[in-house]
């Protein structure tokens, strides 16, 4: 028998039989077109044929006590995916429930198939040597996202490098030149001072660039600046750069005081009440920052409860003072209180105008009906585990936000409502200082309660100090007083810059001391 392939390709095969003498008696041929869909079909077979062979063997690897009659009697009998759909369920369902051992855990992908491979072993093994890897690569990722929140946080501590160098040229300026000493406001304004036809400010703030945007952005926007007395109250360290600055930066329309704590002369009673606020202020700061720094700074919860005990505004005497407003103003009757981190986009000459009912304050509490806040909620700043907490105050009940405020200082002096902030801070001593969370806010809350009349959203609109502030964009355009509540103030590198434009441009990038401190506005 012979075989034959012609040259110009395998168009046809021709098998002959010949014998010497012999005749030939038969001869066939196969055509391409039945040849070519034969080796077509089987390349394409026998790869799966292969595949599936070697799935059974590893399949039955542990499962069968003998390989070739577990691969027959699986392959004949047409086991298919479902198999091993089901045993991966089972596998995946007694991962779930069961307890996984932290010490034969794999680090990486490629250790657990080597596992795996090396030790032939079932798919139980594998759902629970995965259930562990991933287990503990969550507790990882979550302690780096703490970790980062913690840095984040702890950045926002510093005082920049610009801010300090700013305050220093001023103090520099103030002991050389006499019209940065000179007085504030001139003796053509000091009658305005306690003239209640004018519309008052009151700031309490050791941060001289923050005043000087806060109190800049109220002048540019007001409709009549010449009725506003801005009354900056400062820490003894700050009053020689603070009164630097307003008298060199002296504003033609408005009044500008500036008072440091040192030239008070409180009564014996705020004194004492001042330095036990301080006291208590602080023990609650040290009881939350220990317990977190036993945890090495590993939190459970709320991350923005705990993260405040690392806020130094909580320490902080400038923010606790705005209780004592009364004491520091008993020529005033009725003002607008601003933090140092606002900035002024409207004219706010209609919060004069408020008729507060008979009430305390005027603040912001909803900014969409009754059923949300625009901040927090009560339970986010008061421990409800305290039967004292949850029989005086309801966990779901809106704050109302701290930052841009009416006060009516008459009704104050004629309410309770210091001595009430007092005896809660008595309160949260003898409670273990457990009743609220480090801050200014919570003693507040309850202090003023029944004393807060709510006033239009659009006054005030917070947050912007946070991360991914939740506010809507035309709603910030819109409000009249943004507040940079949150770790991340406009003058901090780890400001949105987003929202910091808002804030910078109202630095006054034109001045000598805020180029040679590199301030950018």
């Amino acid at each position: 028998m012979k075989f034959y392939i012609s040259t110009s390709g395998i168009k046809k095969v021709t098998i002959s039989s010949s014998g010497k003498g012999a005749p030939a008696t038969a001869s066939r041929r196969v055509s391409s077109r039945t040849f070519l869909p034969v080796v077509l079909v089987l390349g394409i077979l026998l790869p799966f044929l292969f595949v599936r062979i070697a799935f059974l063997v590893l399949e039955s690897a542990t499962a069968c006590s003998s390989t070739i009659d577990c691969i027959g009697w699986r392959f004949f009998r047409g086991s298919d995916s479902s198999l091993l759909r089901d045993e991966l369920t089972r596998a995946l369902a007694e991962a779930t429930e069961g307890n996984v051992n932290n010490e034969e855990v794999n680090d990486s992908f490629n250790e657990l198939v080597k596992d795996m491979t090396s030790k032939r072993q079932d798919l139980k093994a594998f759902a629970f040597k995965t259930k562990a890897m991933l287990s503990r690569m969550e507790q990882k990722v979550q302690s780096a996202r703490q970790r980062e929140s913690i840095y984040w946080h702890l950045a926002s501590h510093g005082v920049p490098k610009s801010v300090h160098c700013l305050c220093l040229k001023l103090a520099e300026e103030y002991a050389v030149n006499a019209v940065a000493r000179s007085r504030l406001p001139p003796p053509e304004y000091v009658s305005r001072l306690s003239d209640p036809s004018f519309h008052h400010l009151v700031l309490l703030t050791d941060n001289v660039l923050a005043a000087s945007v806060a109190v800049s952005s109220t002048v540019q926007n007001s409709a009549n600046p010449e009725k506003l007395v801005f009354h900056i109250v400062t820490d003894k360290k700050t009053y020689t750069p603070m009164h630097a600055w307003f008298a060199i930066n002296s504003i033609k329309s408005a009044a500008v005081e500036v008072k440091g704590l040192h030239q008070y002369d409180w009564s014996q009673d705020v004194n004492v009440g001042v330095k036990e606020m301080l006291e208590i202020h602080r023990l609650i700061w040290s009881y939350y920052y220990n317990n977190l720094k036993e945890q090495d700074f590993e939190y459970n919860g709320e991350p923005k409860r705990y993260l405040e005990a690392l806020s130094p505004s909580c320490l902080s005497l400038m923010n606790h003072l705005r209780i004592y407003i009364p004491e520091l103003f008993p020529d005033l009757n009725k003002i607008v209180f601003l933090d140092d981190d606002t900035v002024v986009q409207r004219d706010i000459s209609p919060l004069w105008d408020l008729d507060l009912e008979g009430k305390v304050i005027g603040a912001v509490n909803s900014l969409c009906g009754n059923d949300c806040c625009p901040g927090r909620k009560y339970k986010d700043y008061l421990n409800f585990s305290y039967p004292i907490i949850s029989s005086n105050f309801d966990p779901d009940r809106c704050a109302w936000l701290y930052g841009m405020n009416v006060f009516d200082l008459e009704a104050w002096r004629g309410s309770n409502i210091t001595a009430s902030y007092r005896h809660w801070l008595k309160l949260s001593l003898q409670a273990g200082l457990a009743l609220w969370y480090p801050g200014v806010i919570a003693p507040s809350l309850m202090a003023f309660e029944g004393h807060v009349h709510p006033i239009g959203p659009s006054f005030h609109v917070d947050g912007l100090g946070y991360r991914n502030p939740e506010v809507d964009r035309e709603l910030l355009e819109a409000a009249t007083v943004i507040h940079f509540s949150g770790p991340a103030k406009p003058w901090l590198e780890i400001a949105l810059p987003e929202v910091r434009v808002l804030w910078n441009k109202h630095v006054n990038s034109s001045n000598k001391f805020i180029k040679k401190c590199r301030i950018m506005g």
